[in-house]
Parts: structure tokens; C-alpha cells; sequence
């Protein structure tokens, strides 16, 4: 079942992070879908939760209220729309930025002396890197919400979230030169291999939230989408030390 609530009180997508993450918590609680500009939340539940319990979840943070619609609409929501997206719509941000990084290594590896795999697969690796923590420097508050839904270290300490982003963006900035590169291996392979743990959790549980590898900016969906892009980073960076 789902059932829309008002909220008021969210301002950024950080809040929104921050009532989802807050919601998603609750036992019977399958999907949130939020919306910032109507100040609303499609709920679907594997129970029926009480107004009152949903209220309780956000009771530590009093800025954040809910409460119910008045008359519950027959429409299309938010949610709806987004069950009825494709695969290829919905993960088209990632698969567009794919496509870029994998053009600009291809060119970047080949020479007249042969093709370079380790140059292109550096390359690649600079470039998502780069990418995806510049969507989090957008909204690192919102990135840090997000992230703390299911990292292993994030659920514990806050901070790691916004440490994540300036790590990504430094080791995109180390491939990109060249420089440490069995240090910046192994940072990798150590980072990425933590962020997957929390992936294949989430995954293997079904939670429905959402993945906040590019940030706040999309809303992209925890799946096997997720696991295949930090595994190629983990294996990416395996091949390289192991060169």
C-alpha cells in the first residue's frame, strides 16, 4: 500500500536525504518517494503505520513535519512515474558519463606505438573519479544523508561522507597526474571495496533508497547498477598494482 503525507520543513535536497533516510528506517517501510517542491512523500508500506509513528521518526528533528492529506488522490505519483521509467531512462546520467570516460581513455590509449591499456584504464579511472565528486561537491550535505542510508562507516560516523567526497576527488586528481600510483591503487581498492560491502547489502535486502553515487543531483535507485561501478573501480585498480 502507499499513502501520500505533507511535510513541511524541507528546504534542500539535504533535508529531503535527511526525512527519507529518517522514514526509510521504520520496519514496514518499502519506498519513499519525495518531492521537494510539493513538500511530499509517496510511502509504500508492507503494513499500515500509524500517522503517529511516522510522526515519531521525525521527532528529533522538529523543523521536519508530517501529517496527512486530507483526501487521497486516484493519480499517477511520483512514485508511479518512476516504476514506469525503463532501465535505460532511469540510468541514463550514468551511462551518458560512461560513455564520455570510456571515449577520452579509448583516444588517450592509443598511439602510434599501439594501444596503451594502463594509460586508457588510468584515464578512466581519473575521469570517474572527477566526475562523480563533482555531483557530490554540489550537495555534499545531501551526498552525506544519502550515503549514511547504507555505507558501512557512514551509518556509524557522519563525517565519512563528507571525507568520501574529497578522497574520490583526490584520487582522481592522483591518476589524472600519475603520481603514487601503488599508494593510489590501494586507496582505491580499499575504499571502493568498503562502499561495496554496503551496496551488496542494501541490494541483497531490497531496500528501495536511493544511490548516492552521483551525489544528490539524480535520483538513481540502489541496484546491480551500483555493484558492477564499484567492482570495475575495485578490479580497475587491481590490475593496475598488479602491472
Amino acid at each position: 500500500m502507499t499513502h501520500t503525507y505533507q511535510i513541511t520543513g524541507m528546504t534542500c535536497s539535504g533535508c529531503l536525504a535527511k526525512v527519507q533516510s529518517l522514514l526509510a528506517a521504520l520496519p514496514g517501510v518499502q519506498k519513499i518517494d519525495i518531492s521537494l517542491a510539493e513538500g511530499t512523500a509517496d510511502i509504500t508500506m508492507s503494513r499500515h503505520i500509524p500517522t503517529s509513528e511516522l510522526q515519531l521518526a521525525l521527532a528529533g528533528y522538529p523543523k521536519y513535519q508530517l501529517s496527512e492529506i486530507a483526501q487521497q488522490h486516484h493519480k499517477i505519483t511520483q512514485s508511479d512515474e518512476a516504476e514506469n521509467k525503463t532501465w535505460l531512462q532511469t540510468y541514463k546520467p550514468i551511462l551518458v558519463i560512461a560513455a564520455y570516460l570510456l571515449v577520452i581513455a579509448f583516444i588517450t590509449g592509443n598511439s602510434s606505438a599501439g594501444f596503451n591499456w594502463l594509460k586508457a584504464m588510468r584515464i578512466f579511472m581519473s575521469g570517474f573519479f572527477l566526475v562523480f565528486s563533482f555531483f557530490k561537491i554540489l550537495d555534499i550535505q545531501g551526498f552525506a544523508d544519502s550515503y549514511s542510508m547504507y555505507d558501512l562507516i557512514a551509518r556509524r560516523v557522519k563525517a565519512w561522507g563528507f571525507v568520501y567526497v574529497f578522497i574520490e576527488l583526490g584520487l582522481g586528481f592522483l591518476y589524472a597526474a600519475n603520481a603514487l600510483p601503488y599508494i593510489t591503487n590501494i586507496i582505491t581498492l580499499v575504499v571502493m571495496s568498503v562502499s561495496l560491502v554496503g551496496v551488496v547489502q542494501s541490494v541483497l535486502n531490497k531496500r528501495r533508497i536511493r544511490c548516492a553515487c552521483l551525489g544528490a543531483v539524480f535520483n538513481l535507485p540502489m541496484s546491480t547498477v551500483t555493484i558492477i561501478e564499484d567492482g570495475l573501480m575495485i578490479v580497475m585498480s587491481l590490475i593496475m598494482l598488479l602491472m
